[in-house]
């Protein structure tokens, strides 16, 4: 399921936990079997899910349980969690979100520790239950559709906790690392806030705040495991769609980058074209000096979750590169719709040339002529490209395509390439 358009907003103000945040995403909809085949992906035949119906301070509210298929399973290095999590067959923005969440979590642990990020060993966070905690999460969001996710204020806890390194202060050393920059309160006493959720939350979240304006879909609940007199122990999720200030969709995208140097620049724009016939949505060379003052360009490709893998493939194939980065990015697209105009050139008759049409909430936003098409009416006629593209352009304006005026009803939604 696409991610663009919905947007998660995550109730931690009674705090938050890997499986309160798991079992909050099921009870708003997503699917449990998507999320053990998510985790079977990555720990084939080590955990299964449980899901049940509880009741914290008398609301009602999911609970999972994870439950270990096979003892003694060992602590995890970063290292090896992150070779895990790339070599299973997820789907690339569960697997990316997947690998911000730990590598939130090993920044943190290397920080309290004093160790090299490669070489934390999780002990707790590391373990089986917190693997299938992280995917399944990430999974969770990628069947919901979820393309922006935020989350209230955090409640942390106080007092002190257990923990593999002893007795330690509540909120632990690792929250604290991870909840720098973030708003947060105590809440409470003992552990409200585990590493694995506020990582999650963290590494995920594009902003921190109040319920934000959009149109609910869903809500989820999901129970922590002790059920407090005081207040619920619950985490909440809202699931809804909500436009941006402007009107328009935000979408998640995939930019793939490679750095080259060694690459004869004769064959830089058959990759741009192999690029955007093989489905990327843009491709373009950016000049850069690198190191020793060699002159090289980056690459940067932008590619959604059907095409990313395959682009990915074809960058290293068609280049020198030895290697490719990738991130999650989000970009805010007009509507776009395609009106033909008839255009006169030196009096030869008519001719039709595409106008592109930008447009939002029914309004035009901005019109272009089509290049490819002028091009071929210049050459059939033997004029100059620019007469005609400037010829389609007051065409457009006599058609009423200037911004603010309303979509014709003529205009092709389809998109051309």
């Amino acid at each position: 399921m696409s991610g663009a358009g919905r947007t998660l907003w995550v109730d931690a103000s009674a705090g938050v936990a890997g499986d309160m945040l798991l079992a909050a995403l099921l009870d708003a909809g997503a699917p449990l079997d998507a999320c053990q085949a998510a985790v079977d992906a990555v720990v084939p035949g080590t955990v299964r899910l449980h899901l049940s119906e509880v009741t914290r301070a008398g609301l009602r509210a999911a609970a999972v349980r994870v439950e270990l298929l096979v003892e003694d399973q060992p602590h995890r290095r970063w290292a090896t969690i992150r070779g895990l999590l790339e070599a299973a067959g997820l789907d690339d923005r569960t697997r990316s979100r997947a690998l911000a969440a730990f590598g939130a979590l090993a920044r943190a642990e290397a920080e309290v520790h004093g160790v090299v990020e490669a070489d934390v060993h999780f002990h707790e966070v590391g373990a089986w239950d917190c693997v299938a905690d992280v995917v399944a999460v990430c999974a969770a969001l990628e069947a919901l559709g979820v393309a922006e996710l935020c989350f209230s204020e955090v409640a942390l806890g106080s007092g002190s906790v257990t923990t593999q390194h002893g007795t330690l202060p509540v909120p632990a050393p690792a929250v604290l690392a991870l909840a720098r920059g973030w708003a947060v309160t105590a809440g409470g006493r003992g552990e409200l806030a585990t590493p694995t959720g506020l990582a999650l939350l963290t590494s995920l979240a594009a902003a921190a705040g109040p319920l934000p304006a959009l149109t609910v879909e869903a809500v989820g609940v999901g129970a922590g495991g002790r059920d407090r007199p005081d207040r619920p122990n619950v985490v909440r999720v809202v699931l809804g769609r909500g436009p941006d200030d402007s009107g328009g969709v935000l979408e998640e995208m995939f930019l793939v980058e490679t750095t080259v140097d060694d690459l004869d620049p004769r064959v830089w724009p058959t990759v741009v074209a192999d690029l955007l016939a093989a489905g990327a949505q843009d491709a373009w060379l950016t000049p850069v000096l690198m190191k020793k003052g060699r002159p090289g360009h980056v690459l940067s490709v932008l590619a959604d979750a059907d095409h990313v893998a395959g682009l990915r493939t074809l960058v290293l194939h068609r280049t020198t590169a030895l290697g490719v980065r990738q991130s999650l990015v989000r970009r805010d697209v007009l509507a776009r719709s395609w009106v033909d105009v008839d255009i006169d050139v030196g009096g030869v008759g008519a001719r039709t040339v595409a106008v592109k049409v930008g447009h939002r909430d029914g309004l035009v936003v901005h019109a272009t002529a089509e290049f490819d098409d002028a091009a071929c009416v210049a050459a059939a006629l033997g004029r100059g490209v620019l007469e005609v593209l400037e010829a389609a352009t007051a065409a457009a304006v006599r058609a009423g395509l200037v911004q603010g005026a309303p979509l014709p009803s003529s205009a092709r939604p389809e998109r051309r390439t």
